[in-house]
């Protein structure tokens, strides 16, 4: 794990710290005194203290082991719990946080096969976690709501998504609804049955405890990141095919594609937006495209 000081221009890497076998989640609390990495490889997740510029590795949770395997980790708002997907036993398991004590509560839920991909809204009444199982065999995805409010939390709804490999994943700044970026077969040779010359950019509305999609638009090929700006009027949807950022309006009802294209120079895989607080989350490492 980089730490990386933002405070002088240009930005510098101060330190290097290790973390478990395959760290590919990572989240800050919103007190900016602790950071979770999840493992993909080893199933565990790395624990670090903050204080200041210096970051202190304080120890390693299993959470299943390399059998459960890992993808991303998510602090809840109030600091006090996270939740953690497990790829390769389709499970999401709960973390409690008491300071710089991270412990597993033996808690699982079930969401969709292969969750990896997972966000906690910013009023911690729910999160939303994405399953990518269709990538492999043509078939569509689905997300699920996990409702926090509930005693122990657990999952409440499951919708389609209409494609495979739901790769990106984010909740609007006001938690009304959520952005979900579909490969839909884009990144797929052409010559595939599940080949679709476009991925798709779908929104869900969260509703109490239920999920329905709203809006759809398609996007590039090979899609990313997903982020709000603040007032979640515009959606950037990241291509790695295409190597930009596809630019949406969001009205609250209605989806539209301004047109707008934004250049980068290579594929962009991650994406996150400026936030009033600490950011709580992580990004998923780009996948490889599947072979024929």
């Amino acid at each position: 794990m980089t730490v990386i000081d933002l405070t002088v221009n240009p930005p510098q890497v101060i330190a290097t710290l290790e973390a478990g076998m395959g760290a590919a989640g990572i989240s800050v609390n919103r007190q900016g005194t602790l950071a979770l990495v999840s493992n993909l490889v080893d199933g565990t997740v790395s624990v670090f203290t903050i204080q200041g510029k210096t970051v202190t590795p304080a120890g390693t949770v299993e959470v299943g082991g390399a059998k459960a395997g890992g993808g991303m980790v998510a602090i809840t708002p109030d600091g006090k719990s996270a939740l953690v997907s497990r790829s390769n036993d389709n499970k999401i398991s709960v973390l409690s946080i008491d300071g710089a004590k991270v412990e597993y509560t033996n808690r699982d839920m079930t969401a969709g096969v292969r969750p990896i991909v997972l966000d906690v809204a910013s009023n911690g009444a729910f999160a939303v976690v994405a399953s990518l199982a269709g990538g492999a065999t043509g078939d569509s995805d689905s997300i699920s709501l996990i409702d926090l409010t509930a005693k122990p939390p657990r999952v409440v709804d499951t919708i389609g998504v209409l494609g495979a490999t739901a790769e990106g994943l984010k909740i609007s700044p006001d938690s009304s609804v959520v952005a979900v970026v579909v490969h839909n077969g884009s990144n797929r040779p052409k010559e595939s049955p599940f080949y679709n010359d476009a991925g798709k950019l779908v929104i869900v509305r969260v509703t109490g405890k239920t999920l329905s999609r709203v809006g759809e638009a398609p996007i590039g090929h090979w899609s990313q990141g997903v982020v709000f700006s603040p007032d979640g009027k515009t959606i950037l949807v990241g291509n790695m095919v295409e190597k930009d950022y596809w630019v949406f309006q969001w009205s609250g009802a209605m989806l539209k594609d301004t047109g707008q294209r934004v250049k980068v120079n290579g594929g962009p895989a991650a994406i996150r937006t400026a936030e009033k607080e600490a950011p709580s989350g992580g990004g998923r490492p780009p996948q490889p495209p599947p072979r024929p």
